[in-house]
């Protein structure tokens, strides 16, 4: 891991991104306890900014602090991430149809290129490549279509961040056989500048997620 330890302008910010890039790929997994002196030695830094940045994630609600135990790694309970995916369905349906609108050549071949390891219909086996895939894939359609409010409401409530913070799968809800075509479909309608269903499409994949979570929880 690379010393920051050396660099003190803004240190307490660029521990919180390290540590929230982490929870996003999941090397510090949901429900873990946050093992503090390592990532201290580790990143070069006192403990002091280290528990800085915990605090700041604390307040964005990415991780938990527990009295005399530390600080642990947030693993949400079906009925929040059943709210989180109903946000994301409207939030990212709105992203999809305004990438559509207004997408670039340039853009188009940036998006065509998500997914191209497991289009051929081979069974997808690497589960943690695929949900790094996705998270990107989702991430990148985001920052197409979104406005300043709309990218202001989605870091503010780390809104895609939470969605992968099941403790199986990868943070998955689905099995990638049962979504690559899906994500086709949606890059392809960006792609066509089909703005109407780029949004349909986009919801109907959050809303089949949701009905999974909803099926899990009765």
């Amino acid at each position: 891991m690379k010393n920051i330890g050396a660099h003190h302008e803004n240190l307490d910010h660029k521990v919180h991104q390290i540590l929230r890039k982490m929870i996003t790929e999941r090397k510090l997994p949901p429900g873990s306890k946050i093992p503090q002196e390592k990532l201290a030695r580790e990143l070069g830094i006192s403990r002091t900014p280290l528990v800085n940045a915990l605090k700041y994630l604390e307040k964005e609600k990415l991780v938990t602090a527990r009295p005399r135990r530390g600080f642990f790694v947030r693993l949400f309970t079906r009925e929040e991430m059943i709210s989180i995916f109903e946000l994301r369905a409207v939030l990212e349906g709105l992203a999809a149809r305004r990438a559509a609108d207004g997408i670039t050549d340039r853009n188009v071949d940036r998006l065509q290129r998500f997914f191209r390891p497991f289009r051929s219909g081979a069974p997808i086996t690497d589960v943690g490549a695929y949900a790094r895939e996705d998270r990107e894939f989702h991430g990148f359609v985001t920052e197409l279509g979104s406005r300043e409010f709309l990218r202001s409401v989605l870091q503010s409530y780390n809104i895609i961040t939470f969605s992968y913070q099941l403790a199986s799968s990868e943070g998955l809800v689905r099995s990638p056989e049962d979504t690559i075509q899906e994500h086709v479909a949606i890059i392809n309608a960006i792609s066509n500048q089909e703005a109407a269903t780029a949004e349909h499409l986009m919801r109907s994949h959050f809303h089949s997620a949701i009905k999974i979570l909803r099926n899990e929880t009765e």
